[in-house]
This record gives C-alpha cells, sequence and structure tokens, in this order.
C-alpha cells in the first residue's frame, strides 16, 4: 500500500537543527561565519532550508565531531557552497592536511590523557603525596613501613625534585631512608633541625650559636653518611645513576628528567622557590659547608 505521507520541501530551523542533532543557536553561529550560507526566508521571514542546506548541516555535524575546528571545516568547503561536492571540491590535497593536523593533535592529546591517568593511578596506589612523586623516587621509598615518611619529608622529595629533577630527588630519598630506619638519627636530626631554626633574625651572624650549630650540623651529616655507606644505599645510589645514564645518555646531570614544558635551570628554579632563612641561618650552612670542605679528600690532599 503506498504511504500518503509527502516529505516537506523545506523546514525551519528548528526542524532542521533537530534533524543535524544540532541547535538552532548553532546553525545561526554557522550563518554568522560563514560556513552556512543564509537560505532563503518564507512569507513569515522565517529561514527556510532545503534539502542541500540539510546535507551541509550534516556534513558540518560529522567534522565537528571529529573535532575539526569550525574555521578548518569552513576551508573544506571553500571550493562551492553546498553537499558533498564542495567537500570534494575543497582539494584532497587540503583536507588531507587538515586530517593530518588533527590526527596529530588527538595524538599529542592522547598521550597526554594517558600521562594524566597514570598520575592518577599511581596517586591512588601510592598515596596521594607519594604518588605525586616521579616512580624513580618512589621506587627507593617503597621498602619503608607505611607511615614511617613524614609529610615533611614528601614535601622536601617534592622541592628538591623540582630543583633537580627525579634523580636528584632519588638521591635525596636515601636520606629520608636512613632517617625513618634508625630513630636515634632521626631525634638528633629534629634536634639540628630546631636549632636551626631558633637562628632567627634576632641572632647576629656573629653570635656563638651559629657556630655551635653549624658545628652540630656537620657531625649529624658525617655520622649520617656513614650510616649510608655502612649500610650499602650509597652503591644503590651509584647504581641509579649508572641505570639513569643508560635510559638518558644525553643528559648527564640531576636537573635532567623534568618534562620540556617545565624546564628551568637549577639555578632559575632555586630562585624562585621561597625560603625565610635569617642571616644567622644562611651563615650556619655556609659554616657548615665549611666544614664539610675540610674533610673532604681532595681538601686533606692539599693541606
Amino acid at each position: 500500500m503506498r504511504s500518503s505521507f509527502t516529505p516537506p520541501r523545506q523546514v525551519k530551523i528548528g526542524d532542521a537543527a533537530a534533524f543535524a542533532g544540532s541547535t538552532p543557536r548553532a546553525i545561526r553561529h554557522y550563518h554568522e561565519i560563514g560556513l552556512l550560507p543564509e537560505p532563503e526566508r518564507g512569507g513569515d521571514d522565517r529561514r527556510r532550508y532545503g534539502y542541500e542546506d540539510m546535507i551541509r548541516l550534516l556534513w558540518i555535524r560529522k567534522m565537528a565531531d571529529a573535532g575539526i575546528a569550525l574555521d578548518d571545516i569552513r576551508v573544506a568547503f571553500a571550493g562551492g557552497t553546498t553537499g558533498t561536492a564542495s567537500a570534494d571540491a575543497a582539494g584532497g590535497e587540503g583536507i588531507a592536511g587538515i586530517l593530518e593536523r588533527l590526527e596529530e593533535t588527538l595524538a599529542e592529546q592522547e598521550a597526554e590523557l594517558r600521562r594524566q591517568r597514570t598520575a592518577v593511578q599511581r596517586m591512588r596506589t601510592e598515596g596521594s603525596r607519594m604518588g605525586l612523586l616521579s616512580d624513580v623516587v618512589t621506587e627507593r621509598l617503597k621498602s619503608l613501613p607505611e607511615g614511617s615518611l613524614r609529610q615533611a619529608d614528601l614535601d622536601s622529595l617534592l622541592v628538591t625534585e623540582r630543583i633537580f629533577g627525579p634523580l636528584g630527588a632519588a638521591v635525596q630519598a636515601t636520606r629520608f631512608v636512613v632517617l625513618a630506619t634508625h630513630p636515634t638519627l632521626r631525634e638528633d636530626s629534629d634536634r639540628i633541625d630546631a636549632a636551626e631554626e631558633a637562628l632567627d633574625d634576632s641572632v647576629a651572624v656573629d653570635d656563638p650559636r651559629v657556630a655551635q650549630v653549624a658545628a652540630e650540623r656537620h657531625a649529624f651529616e658525617s655520622a649520617l653518611q656513614a650510616v649510608i655507606e655502612e649500610s650499602g644505599l650509597d652503591e644503590d645510589d651509584d647504581d641509579l645513576f649508572d641505570a639513569w645514564d643508560s635510559l638518558h645518555p644525553s643528559t648527564a646531570d640531576l636537573s635532567s628528567g623534568r618534562r620540556e614544558a617545565d624546564s628551568m635551570s637549577v639555578c632559575e628554579a632555586a630562585g624562585k622557590m621561597p625560603h625565610d632563612f635569617s642571616p644567622a641561618r644562611l651563615r650556619c650552612m655556609e659554616l657548615a659547608e665549611e666544614l664539610s670542605a675540610q674533610d673532604s679528600p681532595a681538601t686533606q690532599d692539599t693541606a
């Protein structure tokens, strides 16, 4: 039995939008930017859309859903005014170039999404703070009992990784491994940290306490290094350097390993990280470094 239904020759903007899976507002925007020619209007002064208009709308919708920018879609239709012939007339090389560029962009976005998802999974697995650190850093800390690392330890590693890169933070992680497993050293570290913090702006740089705390810091660092060597963790550091060099042959410094967009030199990064150290505390750090230099083999050989 023959159907009595007769399709309309033209439709209003609402019906056109519904059929194309778009909205009247979007279609008006297409008119404004020259992507879709203005159709004829009926006696009621409303736009009327015919078959070729609907074909153009379907092309626009499909291409936009694929991620092609409206400006690029306009270029694709530049060879004509309506329909599939317009898209083909835009030139195979033209649209091919647009699609190639889009595919490259999508591949970059896909890689970034994978990186973000990996980061989220790491934070869920390792814990929100531990998971913020790079794999090479967390690998050094996995053997520690849960809760043995302090928040300040992880914060320090986060700052170190930003300045010196993952390799620098992984080396520093050795320090926290020892502190987490040697309560006496941890107590000494806390005591000296408190003494350094007490060297505030009210303390003169030539105050005897400055030199005293510097000597205590030097003695502690020497004791810490001795434990690191006795435990063989310094050899682990050597293995870490060797492994890093094999994976990153073009970079040899501690600052390597940052994402390129975030790259800064060590001096730039250190200069942008605020530290509220008083002159007395800075002088204490200088004295401790001088004492350490005096103990170095090179200094002893020249003495």
